[in-house]
């Protein structure tokens, strides 16, 4: 519970930062891919599975992880995930075969990215704001992690200019621990439950979402969000390889949809706190699949490239403040960042998917035109798996009150 608005600030500030940086920094790690294969001799699919076993295992370790901050803090668990991160970065540095690469860029990163990642911020900020702040907190969040994705990934591209693969790495490694201190304004421990104020267990609130059928609607669903997610940020750049046009264009590619997304998380964040969930996160799902369908049958310029990458901005992490809002709302906030961590666990699974069926399918036709139609089918899949998705607001607790401030009363009807 927060003490003074200005504590408020302070912790959606250094929130934002941290997010910016972690997401910047994984993201940027598929503008290595064409250096490091050529330089050492490696498949893309051999690269892309190491990347992809990160997404998987950042995914089954983030309810561990969640659970944890859930106990003491996000603040502990942000700054260890950081320290974890650099090490995760100079180990893919410093590899010279597959088998250590893997081991540090899929194993090492994957709880890194897990510890220090945005559902853990994310998390940790709607249990300490108030209901009627939640969103809008939320949607900064997403917003600083794509900021960070837009201000990072460029200069990554310049590092590997300036300095080669393995100079850059370096000096990304140094950059993570800067999440260390970013992450001090995060609080240490949260607070126990009120009398009255719901006091389920972990294992309950675990329970209570594996028999719910929202849960697993949104679990699928949020599943496409990382298929999408983590084929772009890996294969992008090699995609505009594959279409002949500069290197420069991949980067500022994945660079234009973080950019783009900050206004896309920010309008998600309102629009969370206004409108019904369910109905925003399918249209964003859908949406996605019309963008990539008119993507697949347009003429590969640069221009069209920069474009489709402004509009899946908007579209990219947009559906990340809708699906907190629904977990929150159906099954409280005392455990949402063990919940929301389970629920990533989807996310993640379609990552990996994502990340190394794009390699997969390069490798053995020399297109990602079938990653591209698999991505669209799912776009369509998502859409319908949210239709029935309960909207109402379950959840016991209304969460900290601001000071001055009274959150409003719960409705009584979905919406």
């Amino acid at each position: 519970m927060l003490a003074h608005p200005r504590g408020a600030t302070l912790l959606i500030a250094g929130a934002v930062l941290c997010a910016a940086l972690a997401t910047g920094l994984r993201q940027s790690f598929g503008l290595f891919l064409a250096p490091m294969t050529t330089t050492l001799g490696w498949s893309s699919s051999g690269f892309a599975f190491a990347i992809a076993l990160q997404v998987l295992l950042n995914g089954f370790a983030q309810p561990l992880v969640g659970q944890v901050a859930d106990r003491i803090g996000g603040r502990t668990v942000v700054m260890g995930g950081a320290a974890l991160y650099s090490i995760g970065i100079l180990g893919m540095a410093l590899s010279q075969g597959l088998p250590m690469f893997t081991f540090f860029a899929g194993i090492v990163m994957g709880i890194a990215v897990s510890a220090a990642g945005m559902p853990v911020i994310n998390a940790s900020l709607t249990r300490l704001l108030p209901e009627n702040l939640r969103g809008r907190a939320v949607g900064l969040g997403t917003a600083g992690s794509s900021f960070g994705q837009f201000a990072v990934v460029p200069l990554a591209q310049l590092g590997i200019n300036l300095a080669g693969w393995e100079g850059a790495l370096f000096l990304l490694a140094g950059a993570a621990l800067l999440m260390i201190p970013l992450a001090m304004p995060l609080d240490g421990r949260p607070a126990p439950p009120k009398p009255g104020q719901d006091d389920q267990t972990a294992m309950q609130a675990l329970k209570l979402g594996l028999r719910t059928p929202t849960f697993w609607y949104i679990f699928f669903g949020f599943s496409v969000c990382g298929l999408h997610v983590s084929f772009l940020a890996v294969h992008l750049p090699g995609f505009v390889a594959s279409c002949h046009l500069p290197a420069s264009v991949g980067a500022a590619a994945i660079a234009l949809i973080g950019l783009f997304n900050v206004a896309g998380s920010l309008i998600s964040g309102e629009l969370s706190q206004r409108w019904k969930r369910r109905e925003l996160l399918i249209i964003i799902y859908a949406g996605r699949g019309v963008l990539m369908t008119l993507f697949l049958l347009a003429d590969k310029t640069t221009t069209n490239v920069l474009i489709f990458s402004a509009v899946m901005g908007i579209l990219w992490l947009s559906t990340i403040p809708p699906t907190v809002a629904l977990m929150a709302r159906n099954f409280g906030t005392r455990w949402l960042a063990t919940m929301f961590g389970l629920v990533y666990v989807g996310h993640q699974l379609g990552g990996f998917a994502g990340a190394w069926l794009g390699g997969w399918i390069f490798d053995r036709t020399g297109s990602y035109d079938l990653m591209w139609s698999i991505c669209i089918a799912a776009a369509a899949f998502a859409a319908l798996m949210h239709i029935p998705v309960q909207d109402g607001p379950k959840a016991v607790d209304p969460g900290p009150k601001a000071p001055g401030m009274t959150p409003p009363p719960r409705a009584a009807t979905t919406g």
